[in-house]
C-alpha cells in the first residue's frame, strides 16, 4: 500500500499581499464598495484583467479569489454587463467569478436575480462558447471553466431565472438530436409523445427563420456536446504525453453528464439523447482508460454494424459502403447493451460494512482534508432531487461510508501513533506510549462461526474473544468496562520497522512509520464475567471484576471473514485473525457509522412505505406546497387548544385578518381553554364562480370559538391541570395549529423565537386531542432533548405516559428518570403507592378482605364495591324531573367522605348544585383515575423481567417517546421487530442533522396493510444557522453532504412558518443578524424589561468590533494545519473578560467564542494562566467555538475572529449569524477590520458594527451594575484603548489598585477594637480567612499582564512539541510555555490538525 501524494494546501494571502495585488489597485479605482470617487466603466480593464490576471497565471485559484473577494462581479462585471459589450474576455470573466462562488460555498445567483434582464443573451453567448471549436477563439481549458459553469447551472434548478434558461436544453425538443430511426423508435413506445412532436413540428414551423435556427441550435447543443468531447476523448493518445486540459475537459464533462442523469427533470429526456451516443461505450475503449496515471474517473464489421442499426443503435448502413466504426466499438457496442447486469442490493449485502486498511488510505476513495475544491471527485453528491427512494439510499449509503471511514483514518492515526509501536531486539513489537482509546490485544480466539443460511456463501455469525489488560488509570478503566452492546471497536496489526525510540513524524505516510498491515472492524457483544458468560445491559448492577485482565466477546463481519478466509485457503495469504495486537474504541457520539450503514442497507432490501402525501416531496418533486395542511383530504375541522391562549384578547390577537365568532355572549364565561372550529376547504377543489368569491372569502375568515370548561379532576391542589404562561405570538400559533393538522409543517425559527416553547405546546396539543395516539420526539443532541423534556414536564400531560429512550439521560437536570429502566422502577413504585391508596379507600368503605393485594384484586373491588355506591349515589342526587334536589343532599349521600378527609376541607362549598354536583363527580374521576392506572400497570405484574417490563412500555404504554437521530439509526432494527408504533413525528433541530439521519425515523415501524400510519411531521429549525457536521471537506464542499433534509425542502419550496418575534437579545444586537431573516422582530419586553434597556457598565456601547492589529508583527499564525492562533486577539479577550469581572460582572455570565479551534485552546491556556482560581475574577461561562455553542446563549460574549490573512469560514453566513445571535446584552468582537469588512456576503452585519469606533471605549469608574439607560451618555468619564498591550496595562493597574484597596480595608477591619467583633473565636476565623484569600491574590496578581510589555515567544507559535508521555485521544492537549523576564508567560496548545472548521473535532 504506497502512501498517496499528500495534496498541498492553498494558501491564503496576506492583507498587505492583498494591497499589493495590481488587482486590488484597480479595485480601489474602479469597484472597490468603500470607495465614493469610483472611475467610469471601462471594457478595457476587464480585457486587461482576465489576458494579464486570469489567462496569464493559467487561471490560479490565488488570483480569482482575489478578484472575486473583491467584489469584482457584484460591483463591476454584472452591473454593466450588456449585449453590446459582452467579449470573450467578458464572459470568462463572469463564469470565472461564479465558479470560485460555489467553490468558495457562497451564493452564486443573488446578483443576478438583482439584474436579470441580460442574463438570457449571456446564456446564449456561453452555449455558442462551449461548442467553439478547440483551436478556435476558446481554449480547451476556457472550455472546461464553461463546462462547470453550465453545471453548476444545471445543479441550480430551483432558481427560477437559471431554471428558465436551462429548461429549452432539456426538454422533450432536444429528441431533435436522436438519429429518425431511434426516434422513430421511441415515438412508437409512447404514443402520447407522437402527439406532442408533431404540435411541436406545428409551432416550429410558424417560427420565423431565424428564431427557428436558434431554437434548434438550443435543443441540439447537449447532442452537439457529447459529440464534441467524443472528439475530445478520441485525441487522447494511448502512449504519448497527453495535455492535461484534455483530462481535465474529460473529467468536467463525465460529470456534467452524471449531474444530469442523476435529476429527474434533466434525466427524461437526456438519457435518450446519452443512450443513442452510445457515450458509454466510447469511454470504455477510449486510450484513456488505460492510462492509469491520467484517467482515474473512466475507465470494421460491416454485419456488426447492420445488426447495431436493427437495433437502432446506430444509423442505417448506405449499400455499397463500408463502416466507418472499428470491430472492437461494435462489439463493446452489442454487448453492453444484453449483457446480465450485476445487482446493486446483492453488491450492497455482500460488501463489509466496517472500512479495512486498504479503503481506508486510498485517497481516491476517501480524499484527504486537504480538498481545496478545484478537482473533479468520483463522489456522488446530493443535491434538490432524487430519482427513487433506492437512488436516495444508495447516494447516501455512499457518503456516509466514506466519511465515517475519513473519521476512522483520523481516530487510528492518531492512537496507533500515541501507542508509538518499535520494533524490539528480537523482532517482535513493543510500545513505547499508551493511548486511552486503545490496548495491546493480550489474547485472540474466533470462537464461533456459524452456518450460512441457504443461498448465502458468507457465515451468519462470527465471534470471537479479545483479552486486553486494563492496568490503567481507574476512569479510563471504567470506559473501557463500560462498553455497550453494539459498539464497534477495531482490531489492528501493526509491524513496525523502526527501532525503540524512533520519534513519530505527522508530516511523513503514516502507514510506513507504524508499520501497519491490518485493519478490521468488530462489534461488542458484551464483557464476559468470570465464569465465561456475557454480562448483559439491564437495571442489575454489573458484577465485580477481580484482577485487571478483561475479555470481551465481538462480533466480527461475516462477510469480511468469508473474504479473508478464501484469500487463505485459495492464495495461501496468511490467517489475518492470528495477526491482531492492538484493539481501538472509539467515541460513542462518533461511533454509529455501522448501524446507520446496516439500517440504511435493510431499508434498501425492504419496501420503504413513505406515506403517499411525503414520497414526492422527498424526492423533490411535484407540488413542494402539497404536504401542507390546507391541501390534505383529511384536514381536521375543530381543534382543542387547550392551554394555547391566556384569554380571548390573546386568541383575537393571535388570528389577525380573520372573524372570530365565540359561541357564547357573556365575557365571564369567555376564557380558555377553547376549541376552535375553522373553516375546511379542500385543496384540491372545483374552481369556484366570481360571484362565489366574496361569500367565500368571508367563510374562510371566520373562527367559530367556544369555551369549555375541564372537567373537575379531583379536591386535591396536584388535581388541578398545569397551565401554559407564554404569549404565543400570531405566527408561533400558526406553527401550533399546522402542527396540530396532519401532514408536513416546517417551522423556521430564528434565534430566541420560542421554537422550543412551540415544539412543547404543539406535543402538548396534540397528546390531549388524540390520547390513542403516539408521538416520536427527535433531535440533533442530547442537550436539546433534555430542553423539551423539562419543559414538557411543566405542562399537563401525564409523566406515566413519557419515555426518554438512549443514553443522554443522565444529563437530565431532574430527580425523574426517564430512561427505559426508569420509567419501569416508576411503574413499580407507582403501583404500589396506588395499591396503598385502594388500601386506604377499602378501609374508609369498611370493606373487609384484601382488595389491594395485586392490580386485579382492585379491579374487582372496584366494579364491585365502588361503581356499586357510586350509582347508588348518583340515583340518590341527581336531578328528578322539574323539581331541583336540595344541594345539601350532594354532601350528606356522598359516599367518600371518609377517603377524602385528607383533602382540603369543606369539600362542597353548598353554594349551588352544579358546583358541588361537578365536585363530587371530579372526586369520583380521581377514585378512577386510581382503577385506570392500575389495570394499565397489571402488564408489569405479569411480565417479571426488566427488559419485559421495559418493552411493554415502550410498545403500549408510553405515548410520548423521544430519542436522537442516532438513537432512531442504532436501535431501527430492535424497534420494528418490538412492533413499534406512532403517528407522529417531531424533530427539533431539523437543520443540524444529516439528511439520511432525517429520513430514517420515518421508518422505524412496519406498514399498517400497506401504508405507512405517519399521519403528521413537524420539522422545527433554521437553515441560516450552521448545518450538520462534515469532517471532510470534500464530502461538505463537492458532495454537498452537509445539506439537511430540512435546507433541502426549504430550497425546493415546501411552504414554512417563520418565526418572526425574537425574545432573546437587545434590539440594537438582533439588528446584526435579523436581515437574513423575513421580518424578524422583536417581542415587546426586550424594549420594556429593565435588563434590556440599562447600559453595559463599564462600557459605552452594547455592541462594539474591536480592531487588533499585529501583535510583536505577528497577526494569525498556524502551528499546525488548519490550527489557527492569533496570539494578540486572545490576550485582548483575556484582558476585557478580567476587567468586566473586576468591575463586578458575574464571570459565568460572560463566554468566550471563537471560529477556531487552535485559539480555543490558547485562550484557555491563558485563562488559566491569568484568572486561574482567582475569588477576583473566576473563570468564564465556557470558552468555545461557536460551532459547538450553536442552540446556547449567555448575557455577554466576547468573540474572536482569529483569522488575518483571509476571512476563512466565517465566510459561510451560516456561521456568521450564529456568533452574532448568542448574545442577550453584549458583544464585543475582536478582529482585524480591514480584512472583514470587504467581505461581501458579510457586509450587512459589518456595516452596521463599522460605523461604531473600531477601538475598545470603557468606563473605568461605572460600577456594575450600572442605571444608566442604553445610549445614555455616561456621567463617568470615557477611556478610549487603542491596542491591547494598553488594555493589559490597564487591567493590571486596575487589579493592582483593587488590591491594595482590599489589603487596606483589612488592615483596617483587623484593628477595630474587640467590643466591634461579637465573639472572639468568629473574629479570628475572619482574619485567618481575609488572610489566606489576600495571599492568594497577590500570588495571581504575579500572572496579570504586567506594563508596558505583554509579550510571548513567537517559536511557542509555531512549535509542535512531540513529548515523550502522550496524554490520549481525548485528554487534555500538551502545554508548552515560553517565559519572558518581566513578561506573561503564554501557553499555546499542540493539537492534531483535524481543525479545519470549529466544529467538533478531535484534540491530542
Amino acid at each position: 500500500m504506497a502512501a498517496p501524494v499528500q495534496p498541498k494546501k492553498i494558501v491564503a494571502p496576506t492583507v498587505s499581499q492583498i494591497n499589493a495585488e495590481f488587482v486590488t489597485q484597480l479595485a480601489c479605482k474602479y469597484w472597490a464598495p468603500h470607495i465614493k470617487k469610483k472611475s467610469p466603466f471601462d471594457i478595457k480593464v476587464i480585457e486587461e484583467i482576465y489576458e494579464k490576471e486570469i489567462v496569464k497565471s493559467r487561471f490560479a485559484i490565488r488570483k480569482i479569489m482575489l478578484l472575486e473577494f473583491s467584489q469584482y462581479l457584484e460591483n463591476y462585471l454584472w452591473m454593466n454587463y450588456s449585449p453590446e459589450v459582452s467579449s470573450k474576455a467578458y464572459l470568462m470573466s463572469i463564469c470565472c467569478m461564479v465558479n470560485e462562488k460555489f467553490r468558495e460555498n457562497v451564493p452564486a445567483w443573488e446578483t443576478f436575480k438583482k439584474k436579470p434582464d441580460h442574463f438570457p443573451f449571456f446564456f446564449k453567448c456561453i452555449l455558442k462558447a462551449a461548442l467553439a471549436e478547440n483551436d478556435g477563439e476558446f481554449s480547451l481549458h476556457e472550455q472546461t471553466v464553461l463546462l462547470l459553469f453550465l453545471d453548476h447551472c444545471f445543479n441550480s434548478l430551483e432558481v427560477d431565472l437559471i431554471r428558465s434558461q436551462v429548461q429549452q436544453l432539456i426538454s422533450l425538443p432536444m429528441w431533435m438530436g436522436l438519429q429518425p430511426a431511434r426516434l422513430e423508435l421511441e415515438l412508437k413506445k409512447t404514443p402520447k409523445l407522437r402527439k406532442f412532436w408533431n404540435l411541436i413540428k406545428k409551432n416550429d414551423e410558424k417560427m420565423d427563420p431565424e428564431a427557428r435556427e436558434q431554437a434548434y441550435q438550443e435543443r441540439r447543443f447537449l447532442s452537439q456536446l457529447i459529440q464534441k468531447f467524443i472528439s475530445v476523448l478520441k485525441s487522447v493518445p494511448l502512449s504519448e504525453p497527453v495535455t492535461m486540459d484534455k483530462v481535465h475537459y474529460c473529467e468536467r464533462f463525465i460529470e456534467l453528464v452524471i449531474d444530469l442523469e442523476a435529476l429527474l427533470p434533466t434525466r427524461r429526456w437526456f438519457n435518450t439523447i446519452l443512450d443513442d451516443s452510445h457515450l458509454l461505450v466510447h469511454c470504455y475503449l477510449s486510450n484513456l482508460v488505460h492510462r492509469e496515471e491520467d484517467g482515474h474517473l473512466f475507465s470494421q464489421s460491416n454485419t456488426l454494424h447492420q445488426v447495431a442499426s436493427y437495433l437502432c443503435l446506430l444509423p442505417t448502413l448506405p449499400k455499397n459502403e463500408d463502416t466507418t466504426f472499428d470491430k472492437e466499438f461494435l462489439l463493446e457496442l452489442l454487448v453492453s447493451r444484453h449483457e446480465r447486469r450485476i445487482s446493486q442490493i446483492q453488491q450492497l449485502n455482500q460488501m463489509p460494512l466496517y472500512p479495512t486498511e486498504k479503503i481506508i488510505w486510498d485517497e481516491n476513495i476517501v480524499p484527504t482534508e486537504y480538498y481545496s475544491g478545484e478537482g473533479c471527485l468520483a463522489l456522488p453528491k446530493l443535491n434538490l432531487q432524487f430519482l427513487t427512494l433506492h437512488d436516495y439510499l444508495l447516494r447516501n449509503f455512499n457518503l456516509f461510508r466514506l466519511e465515517s471511514t475519513y473519521e476512522i483514518r483520523q481516530d487510528i492515526e492518531d492512537s496507533v501513533s500515541r501507542m508509538k509501536p518499535w520494533q524490539s531486539e528480537y523482532g517482535g513489537v513493543v510500545f513505547g506510549g499508551w493511548a486511552r482509546m486503545a490496548q495491546p490485544i493480550v489474547a485472540f480466539t474466533v470462537v464461533e462461526v456459524a452456518k450460512p443460511n441457504i443461498g448465502e456463501n458468507w457465515p451468519t455469525r462470527v465471534r470471537a474473544d479479545v483479552t486486553i489488560n486494563l492496568n490503567v488509570r481507574d476512569h479510563i478503566k471504567d470506559e473501557w468496562e463500560g462498553l455497550r452492546k453494539h459498539d464497534v471497536c477495531f482490531l489492528i496489526t501493526v509491524r513496525p520497522t523502526k527501532p525503540y525510540g524512533t520519534k513519530f513524524d505527522r508530516r511523513r505516510p503514516f502507514i510506513e512509520q507504524v508499520g501497519l498491515v491490518y485493519v478490521r472492524g468488530c462489534e461488542i457483544q458484551g464483557m464476559l464475567d468470570d465464569k465465561g458468560r456475557v454480562i448483559e445491559d439491564g437495571p442489575e448492577p454489573r458484577p465485580n471484576l477481580r484482577g485487571e485482565s478483561r475479555t470481551f466477546r465481538v462480533f466480527l463481519d461475516p462477510n469480511q471473514y468469508q473474504q479473508d478466509m478464501t484469500n487463505t485457503i485459495q492464495n495461501g495469504a496468511e490467517d489475518v485473525y492470528e495477526t491482531f495486537n492492538i484493539i481501538m474504541r472509539r467515541k460513542p457520539k462518533e461511533n454509529n457509522f455501522k448501524a446507520v450503514l446496516e439500517t440504511i442497507r435493510n431499508l434498501m432490501n425492504t419496501d420503504c412505505v413513505v406515506p403517499d402525501w411525503l414520497h414526492d416531496i422527498i424526492l423533490g418533486y411535484g407540488d413542494p406546497s402539497s404536504a401542507h395542511y390546507s391541501k390534505m383530504p383529511n384536514q381536521i375541522a375543530t381543534l382543542d387548544f387547550n392551554d394555547t391562549f391566556l384569554s380571548i384578547e390573546h386568541l383575537k390577537a393571535s388570528f389577525p385578518g380573520h372573524n372570530v365568532k365565540v359561541t357564547v355572549d357573556d365575557p365571564a364565561l369567555q376564557i380558555p381553554p377553547f376549541r376552535i372550529t375553522f373553516p375546511v376547504r379542500s385543496g384540491k377543489g372545483k374552481k369556484r364562480k366570481d360571484a362565489d368569491e366574496d361569500e367565500d372569502t368571508e367563510e374562510a375568515k371566520t373562527l367559530i370559538v367556544e369555551p369549555h370548561v375541564i372537567p373537575n379532576r379531583g379536591p386535591y391542589p396536584y388535581n388541578q391541570p398545569k397551565r401554559n404562561t407564554i404569549q404565543f405570538t400570531h405566527t408561533q400559533i400558526e406553527a401550533i395549529r399546522a402542527g396540530m393538522q396532519p401532514g408536513l409543517t416546517m417551522v423556521v425559527g430564528p434565534p430566541g423565537t420560542g421554537k422550543t416553547d412551540v415544539a412543547v405546546q404543539i406535543i402538548s396539543n396534540i397528546y390531549h386531542n388524540f390520547p390513542e395516539q403516539r408521538t416520536l420526539i427527535v433531535t440533533h443532541s442530547n442537550q436539546a432533548l433534555n430542553q423539551l423534556f423539562e419543559k414538557i414536564m411543566a405542562l399537563d400531560i401525564d409523566e406515566r405516559h413519557l419515555l426518554r429512550l438512549g443514553h443522554g439521560e443522565e444529563e437530565l437536570e431532574t430527580e425523574k428518570d426517564f430512561s427505559r429502566y426508569g420509567r419501569v422502577n416508576y411503574v413499580l413504585a407507582r403501583r404500589i403507592e396506588l395499591l396503598e391508596e385502594v388500601k386506604r379507600l377499602q378501609k374508609s368503605l369498611g370493606v373487609p378482605g384484601d382488595a389491594s393485594y395485586t392490580c386485579e384484586t382492585a379491579g374487582y373491588f372496584f366494579l364491585y364495591q365502588v361503581m356499586s355506591r357510586w350509582e347508588e349515589y348518583i340515583s340518590k342526587v341527581k336531578n328528578k324531573g322539574s323539581t331541583l334536589p336540595d344541594v345539601m343532599e350532594i354532601s350528606t349521600f356522598f359516599p367518600f367522605h371518609e377517603y377524602f378527609a385528607n383533602a382540603p376541607q369543606p369539600i362542597f362549598k353548598g353554594r349551588s348544585y352544579e358546583e358541588d354536583m361537578e365536585i363530587a363527580e371530579g372526586c369520583f374521576r380521581h377514585i378512577k383515575k386510581i382503577f385506570t392506572q392500575l389495570e394499565e400497570f397489571r402488564a408489569s405484574e405479569l411480565l417479571r423481567s426488566g427488559l419485559d417490563r421495559s418493552k411493554y412500555l415502550l410498545v403500549k404504554e408510553a405515548k410520548i417517546i423521544a430519542m436522537t437521530c442516532t438513537h432512531a439509526a442504532l436501535k431501527r432494527h430492535d424497534l420494528v421487530k418490538l412492533g413499534f408504533k406512532y403517528d407522529n413525528i417531531l424533530m427539533e433541530e431539523a437543520a443540524q442533522i444529516l439528511e439520511i439521519e432525517t429520513f430514517i425515523p420515518l421508518l422505524l415501524q412496519n406498514p399498517q396493510d400497506g401504508f405507512s400510519r405517519l399521519k403528521r411531521w413537524i420539522m422545527i429549525g433554521d437553515h441560516h444557522q450552521l448545518p450538520p457536521v462534515i469532517k471532510n471537506m470534500a464530502f461538505q464542499k463537492y458532495s454537498n453532504m452537509e445539506q439537511s433534509l430540512f435546507t433541502r425542502f426549504v430550497r425546493v419550496g415546501v411552504p414554512t412558518v417563520d418565526l418572526d418575534a425574537q425574545g432573546r437579545a437587545r434590539a440594537s444586537l438582533c439588528n446584526l443578524y435579523n436581515w437574513r431573516y423575513k421580518n424578524l422582530g422583536n417581542l415587546p419586553h426586550v424594549q420594556l424589561l429593565p435588563e434590556f434597556s440599562t447600559a453595559n457598565a463599564g462600557l459605552l456601547y452594547d455592541f462594539q468590533l474591536i480592531n487588533v492589529e499585529d501583535f510583536q508583527g505577528v497577526g494569525e499564525s498556524e502551528p499546525n494545519p488548519y490550527f489557527y492562533q492569533n496570539l494578540g486577539e486572545a490576550e485582548y479577550v483575556v484582558a476585557l473578560f478580567m476587567y468586566m469581572c473586576l468591575l463586578g460582572y458575574p464571570a459565568d455570565r460572560i463566554s468566550i467564542l471563537t471560529t477556531y479551534n487552535g485559539q480555543k485552546h490558547l485562550i484557555r491556556d491563558i485563562i488559566n494562566r491569568r484568572c486561574g482560581n482567582n475569588p477576583l475574577i473566576g473563570r468564564p461561562n465556557k470558552v468555545t467555538t461557536v460551532d459547538r455553542f450553536q442552540g446556547q446563549q449567555n448575557d455577554y460574549i466576547l468573540l474572536s475572529l482569529v483569522r488575518t490573512r483571509a476571512v476563512g469560514h466565517l465566510r459561510d453566513v451560516r456561521r456568521l449569524v450564529v456568533a452574532m445571535s448568542r448574545a442577550r446584552l453584549g458583544l464585543y468582537i475582536f478582529a482585524r477590520v480591514s480584512l472583514f469588512q470587504n467581505c461581501f456576503e458579510l457586509t450587512p452585519a459589518f456595516s452596521q458594527l463599522t460605523a461604531r469606533p473600531l477601538h475598545l471605549h470603557i468606563i473605568p469608574t461605572e460600577p456594575f451594575p450600572t442605571t444608566r439607560k442604553n445610549g445614555e451618555r455616561p456621567s463617568h468619564e470615557v477611556q478610549i484603548i487603542k491596542n491591547m498591550p494598553q488594555m493589559a496595562n490597564f487591567v493590571y493597574n486596575m487589579y493592582m489598585h483593587l488590591i491594595q484597596t482590599t489589603h487596606h480595608y483589612h488592615q483596617t477591619f483587623l484593628q477595630l477594637p474587640p467590643a466591634m467583633v461579637e465573639e472572639g473565636e468568629e473574629g479570628q476565623s475572619q482574619e485567618t480567612e481575609l488572610e489566606a484569600e489576600e495571599e492568594a491574590m497577590l500570588i495571581q496578581a504575579d500572572d496579570i499582564p504586567s506594563p508596558p510589555d505583554v509579550s510571548c515567544s513567537q517559536e511557542t507559535l509555531a512549535s509542535r512539541p512531540d513529548s515523550a508521555s502522550q496524554t490520549g485521544a481525548n485528554s487534555r492537549p500538551e502545554t508548552v510555555t515560553a517565559s519572558v523576564p518581566g513578561a506573561v508567560t503564554t501557553p499555546v496548545k499542540a493539537t492534531t490538525p483535524q481543525d479545519a472548521t470549529s466544529a467538533p473535532t478531535k484534540t491530542n
